[in-house]
């Protein structure tokens, strides 16, 4: 039976902080928007505009990307404190490229400009939510394990610490040995698995015990100089677990990597929600609560992804709504069929609007719109099954035809990048 299109309509609202707000029971702890793809910068200004509005009239106070942890720890002290120069923040605060975004620009450069002269309690933040990973494979655990190891030192009796820092070194070695890109397809070339790494495995376990045992500390210790050790701790035991399954040789390892992935980026999130209200940025595949999936030389994945993981934990707490897009004609994405959830939304006048997916589901009944198929390889259509777990859909109805000059288009699916 075919769809009344006023049903739809009465389904959509504008994009903006108040719209999102109206659509949930209550303001959730970790508030998902997703992007289909990337390397589209009219959607990043998208979320640079819902966040700035979610700071100012929803009390918002933090933005999490997916980008590297690790790394954006140097955004952070920027925009919080003024440390070192946007040039040098954007080329390595930032992995995947995103630092060559002139949207990502654009948000760290606010973000420093409405910090100016704040008490530091007032202050916007910034956070990278997933691992220490590349489309190559993944970091030396060095950063992490050398981190966490000098702020247990400067706390704890040194009779407490399970090694010195020099064996951490020893056993760490070159960091290329960590780094190898061929590692990626090749397990055979990981060390992950070698005697170093496992004894390296262990003595990341003793000290994020050791981390946790020194909780109660004293009054003079900082509770953000312990958020960045718990941070060091967990991206150094995930970054050896990844490490050890990029040399598992078993039929699940693909799996096995992506789920790994989920997981960190999961556990990045539940500890950012500790701080209040946060915006979270990333690829739709990431943040759905349904399981995710991808193809891989042939080879379907399925995973759990960091939005359903965190699901799992915070209910209610936890908010995730999508982005769909209509065309992307620089891309070869053409209009979408008129029979799929993308074309229904495609026939509706406005070029931004936000949906909301409950009622969208309700009104397309039983019979669930046809599934869109796209040409190209970089973007992801909207699952029409999905609508019943998500909480509202940002439409576009057409990116630009001339693609932004910010980074490159999304690559070809790998554990490493979605």
């Amino acid at each position: 039976m075919p769809i009344d299109i006023t049903d739809v309509k009465e389904t959509v609202r504008p994009v903006d902080a108040a719209g999102l707000m109206d659509l949930l029971a209550a303001r959730p702890r970790l508030l998902a928007l997703g992007e289909p793809t990337h390397g589209e910068d009219s959607l990043l200004r998208v979320r640079n505009e819902l966040f700035r509005q979610l700071v100012v009239q929803e009390g918002y106070r933090t933005i999490a990307i997916e980008s590297d942890c690790l790394a954006g720890l140097l955004v952070d002290a920027y925009v919080t404190w003024g440390t070192g120069r946007l040039d040098e923040v954007m080329e390595r605060g930032f992995s995947h490229g995103f630092g060559a975004s002139p949207a990502n620009r654009e948000l760290v450069r606010w973000m420093r400009a409405f910090n100016e002269g704040r008490p530091a309690s007032e202050r916007v933040r910034f956070a990278g939510f997933d691992g220490p990973l590349e489309m190559a494979g993944a970091a030396s655990p060095r950063q992490a394990l050398t981190a966490l190891h000098a702020h247990l030192a400067r706390r704890v009796d040194a009779g407490l610490l399970p090694c010195s820092a020099d064996t951490l070194d020893r056993l760490l070695g070159a960091d290329d040995r960590w780094t190898e890109p061929a590692a990626m397809t090749d397990p055979a070339r990981s060390t992950g698995r070698s005697a170093e790494a496992r004894e390296l495995r262990l003595l990341a376990d003793d000290l994020v015990a050791l981390l946790a045992e020194q909780l109660p500390h004293p009054v003079t210790e900082s509770g953000e100089d312990s958020q960045r050790a718990e941070l060091f701790g967990r991206s150094a035991v995930g970054l050896l677990r990844y490490h050890h399954s990029m040399a598992d040789t078993s039929p699940s390892r693909m799996t096995r990597l992506v789920g790994l992935r989920g997981r960190m980026m999961a556990d990045n999130l539940l500890a950012l929600a500790a701080r209040g209200p946060v915006l979270v940025h990333a690829h739709n595949a990431h943040l759905q609560r349904e399981k995710s999936s991808m193809r891989m030389g042939g080879v379907r994945l399925e995973w759990w992804s960091a939005g359903a993981l965190v699901s799992a934990r915070l209910g209610a707490e936890y908010a995730f709504v999508a982005t769909a897009l209509g065309t992307i004609r620089h891309r070869g994405v053409d209009a979408p069929p008129p029979d799929s959830v993308e074309g229904l939304l495609y026939a509706l006048r406005d070029e931004l609007r936000l949906v909301d997916a409950g009622r969208l589901a309700s009104a397309l009944g039983d019979a669930p719109p046809a599934p869109r198929v796209s040409p190209w390889f970089g973007y992801a259509p909207l699952d029409a099954a999905h609508l019943g777990v998500i909480d509202g859909v940002v439409f576009i109805k057409d990116l630009p035809e001339v693609p932004d000059p910010a980074i490159p288009a999304s690559p070809r699916t790998s554990p490493a990048r979605a």
